[in-house]
């Protein structure tokens, strides 16, 4: 298994590397691509952790877990239901949520697993679909849910998905391991809210990109979100929300 984070250094330069315990091995080329090591190595503590891809688009999941489907009484989904979360609301490890200006509702957290695309994929079989994955990092997806139904006409997703932080995701990609077997877990203020397996899915992340690919092309950086389960709740100014899954590590943010 190998980690990779994408940072910022003090002086406003991007790069990426893979991690090594406290530090990153400082890597030039393409993260997705050809990639050597530099030789250079930087502590965590002196950069700013970006999120670990910057999207061409972003996908999430709804009505994924049979556990929360039969908490709402939903019926289970004959193909993936998805939508879009815009790119400006791409956020990172450690980085301030922040409360719309113009919305004084309710904003919920939403723990889950994201799935990294590693080169174009289109129309692949679930027995091709691993090896168009680059790996999985932790997901935050945050949500205005007091819009979702503000206009009873048009259910408001991309708009209460999309503001500016609301795409929360890190602190890294993972490659190598096995999505089946990982579990979410998500804390809020230091309490554990949520605590779902991955086998729970309806569809687990071969068949999530096989399925997906065949609607839309995707691209080397693209996530898929893979939805999340039961123990979604609201935030308030100075909750803390962290995200954790084996392998990945644990991606934190506070709201502002």
């Amino acid at each position: 298994m190998t980690q990779w984070m994408r940072f910022e250094r003090s002086n406003g330069t991007v790069g990426f590397g893979q991690v090594r315990g406290d530090e990153i091995a400082v890597h030039e080329g393409d993260m997705f691509g050809e990639s050597r090591a530099t030789g250079e190595t930087l502590p965590w503590g002196e950069v700013t952790v970006l999120p670990p891809t910057r999207p061409g688009k972003m996908l999430a999941l709804w009505n994924n877990f049979h556990q929360l489907a039969a908490k709402l009484e939903l019926t289970p989904p004959d193909e993936p239901l998805y939508f879009m979360k815009a790119d400006n609301c791409y956020h990172g490890h450690d980085q301030p949520i922040r409360k719309p200006a113009n919305y004084d509702g309710k904003v919920v957290f939403e723990g889950e697993l994201g799935i990294v695309i590693g080169k174009r994929t289109k129309g692949v079989s679930e027995a091709e679909a691993p090896a168009h994955i680059f790996g999985y990092t932790c997901i935050n997806d945050v949500t205005a849910i007091g819009l979702l139904n503000k206009d009873p006409s048009f259910q408001q997703w991309t708009r209460c998905k999309s503001f500016d932080t609301f795409g929360v995701m890190g602190p890294v990609v993972a490659t190598g391991l096995d999505p089946d077997g990982l579990t979410i877990r998500t804390e809020l203020d230091g309490t554990e809210r949520q605590n779902y397996p991955v086998s729970d899915m309806f569809f687990r992340p071969h068949r999530l990109v096989s399925l997906i690919s065949q609607d839309i092309t995707l691209e080397a950086g693209d996530v898929i979100c893979c939805g999340t389960s039961v123990g979604v709740g609201s935030m308030k100014p100075g909750s803390v929300v962290e995200v954790t899954i084996e392998g990945i590590g644990t991606l934190r943010n506070r709201f502002e």
